[in-house]
């Protein structure tokens, strides 16, 4: 066994639940919910997906010298005018999903090959900083699901009140009125 083999099965288990979070945030929701814009920068759950499949791909499989699949917003430079972070009328939920489902393969099968020192150049990056390694570029994409997770959480709390996994095993509905109660009073001393 490889002495980096325990950091790359955390760093596996901890991007596989992030990913798990992204998803888990769309369930239920109609079409037009996963789609709309729910802040002044129009970030949306459907769009979360959809950027992050571009982060996979582009860290994990193009940046390492590994074939990945073609996006749409990449080939007609959308990508760098935000066309990754929302989701056409023709763009459908399932090709959406199934895109971060295969770049997820992708980045699978590189996280089972490739050492983290392996060498690493995402192309997008200013060459004098371009040299990289796929350890850095697994974290990095380990802390951008996770980030892009936390904003899904909050997106989907702001559409119909359910809220991330644990939500359920830390109140029910009268504790949570009263722990936001409790909030807004501490607030409302500051105005």
């Amino acid at each position: 066994m490889s002495p980096d083999a325990g950091i790359v099965a955390d760093l596996q288990r901890y991007l596989q639940e992030g990913r798990d979070s992204i998803l888990r945030a769309l369930d239920g929701l109609s079409d037009y919910d996963v789609r709309r814009p729910m802040t002044p920068t129009g970030t949306n759950l459907l769009g979360l997906v959809k950027h992050l499949t571009g982060v996979e791909l582009g860290y994990l499989s193009t940046a390492v010298g590994r074939p990945a699949p073609s996006l749409p917003w990449e080939e007609d430079g959308s990508v760098w005018e935000n066309g990754d972070m929302w989701v056409r009328a023709d763009e459908s939920r399932e090709w959406v999903l199934g895109l971060y489902r295969t770049a997820w393969e992708h980045s699978d099968r590189a996280i089972a090959e490739l050492p983290l020192d392996h060498p690493a150049a995402p192309p997008w990056w200013p060459e004098e900083t371009r040299a990289s390694t796929f350890g850095h570029l697994l974290v990095r994409v380990v802390a951008e699901t996770a980030q892009h997770a936390g904003h899904a959480d909050i997106l989907r709390e702001t559409i119909d009140g359910q809220a991330g996994r644990d939500h359920e095993q830390t109140g029910d509905e009268a504790a949570w009125a009263e722990y936001v109660a409790t909030v807004q009073a501490a607030a409302d001393a500051h105005r």
